[in-house]
């Protein structure tokens, strides 16, 4: 049974990143029918074509390897400074450049001299290569969204689950008391597992990130109201200065870091609860910041990905994890011993995690990346209008080919990065608990 399920995660993993595939270049076809550009092909997997069909001017297909996708358009870079299409030069980045110069108009027919991509402006260009990232976080945005209104996230309640016996600094990492640890706050003032904390210090609370706050803030005596079989008991307990985890300005704590703050000694109810709008857009907004930041610090993770594929260094959580990673913990997510509506919104989470993934790193400036292309329109853009304000000639289109030479060093990067992150994947994978 547990291989079936884990088949299944796995191949509904697969389902999903075809989805998202298709999903990311219906935006780029779109737009570019929108604007009059010829699409010939609308591609999604690369190497040997397993299915395809051809339709109006458009060949739709699915390829071998579920690794990516694209639509090939015309004239997606203009002609050579001698406005030939195809040249031929002994050096191997002019041979480069020459070579992407020719393979945009490889497919180029009678009356496409009007319909090829370099001769819309710039900003339908930057709408054409945003279309695909775009949709993306759409979906996204939609899936994220619909779980947390929906199923919801575990979240912190003022319910007690367990009552601290003693006073222990948190740093300490042990739940049994020793021989002269003092008696904790909550135990000495009856507080008991079941009672749902209604009011601390005379003021209401309904969350627990108001709650623990107060709690923090408060050394000394203090009146704390508790629902307790269905009646209100205020407990008076005397809270005392302790050491516990520190946490940041969204209030999450800091792995590892302490400070100095009121401690009762009790510990909160965890339960999956549907968020607000506004509480889902929040976090949505917590979940892209992330997203970036873990984008930004993708190089100086490559050392402990090396350790964790070829050495016995130890695989973090946060570690960068590629499609066989993902697949992986699709299948483990599919094994949880935790409710199947828990598993339905795990799993529809790691979709849209791997989407927003999608759409930050397809953002990035460099090409073969839309964000590169995004770049080069945004550049002729600023050229042009520089040059109208200054009375100077039009400079025409910015030649995007030239810069192929840095795009397949680009691209040697994120295959030899994707790479090591397959290795780790397969000999030392991320798992979940």
């Amino acid at each position: 049974m547990t291989i079936l399920l884990t088949i299944l995660g796995i191949a509904l993993f697969g389902v999903g990143l075809l989805f998202s595939i298709a999903w990311h270049e219906l935006g780029h076809l779109s737009t570019a029918k929108l604007f009059g550009i010829r699409v010939p092909q609308y591609m999604v997997g690369f190497g040997p074509t397993i299915w395809s069909r051809k339709k109006g001017e458009t060949e739709y297909g699915i390829k071998a390897i579920p690794a990516g996708g694209y639509i090939r358009m015309i004239g997606m870079f203009p002609p050579g400074d001698d406005g030939r299409i195809e040249a031929r030069s002994t050096s191997p980045f002019r041979g480069m450049i020459e070579d992407a110069r020719s393979a945009a108009y490889e497919e180029l027919q009678p009356g496409d001299e009007t319909r090829l991509f370099y001769t819309r402006k710039p900003w339908k260009r930057v709408i054409v290569m945003f279309a695909g990232p775009f949709m993306n976080l759409v979906l996204a945005v939609a899936i994220f969204l619909g779980v947390a209104m929906t199923f919801g996230f575990a979240t912190q309640t003022t319910e007690v689950a367990g009552v601290q016996k003693c006073v222990i600094e948190q740093s300490e990492k042990r739940d049994t008391c020793a021989k002269g640890d003092p008696v904790s706050p909550a135990h000495a003032a009856g507080l008991k597992p079941g009672d749902r904390i209604v009011a601390f210090g005379g003021k209401p609370v309904d969350d627990w990130a108001t709650l623990s706050q107060r709690i923090r803030d408060t050394i000394g005596p203090a009146d704390l109201t508790v629902l307790r079989d269905g009646k209100e008991l205020t407990l008076h307990p005397t809270l005392i200065e302790n050491e516990v985890p520190q946490k940041d300005s969204d209030g999450e704590v800091i792995a590892d870091k302490y400070v100095q703050a009121g401690y009762l000694g009790f510990a909160a109810k965890t339960e999956i609860l549907p968020l607000s709008l506004g509480q889902s857009v929040d976090r949505m907004g917590d979940m892209i910041e992330n997203g970036v930041e873990s984008i930004v610090a993708l190089p100086s993770k490559v050392p402990d990905l090396w350790n964790a594929a070829f050495s016995d260094g130890e695989r973090k959580a946060d570690s960068p994890v590629g499609v066989v990673g993902a697949a992986r913990i699709s299948g483990e997510v599919m094994n949880l011993d935790i409710p199947t509506q828990n598993i339905i919104a795990t799993f529809l989470t790691l979709l849209a995690g791997f989407n927003l993934s999608l759409f930050l790193f397809n953002m990035l400036p460099l090409l073969p990346l839309d964000g590169g292309h995004i770049a080069g329109a945004l550049w002729e853009s600023v050229r042009r209008n520089l040059a109208k304000v200054f009375r100077r000639p039009d400079p025409g289109p910015f030649d995007v080919a030239k810069l192929m030479p840095v795009a397949y060093v680009v691209a040697g990067i994120f295959i030899c990065f994707t790479l090591l992150v397959l290795v780790a994947d397969i000999v030392n994978p991320v798992k979940i608990s």
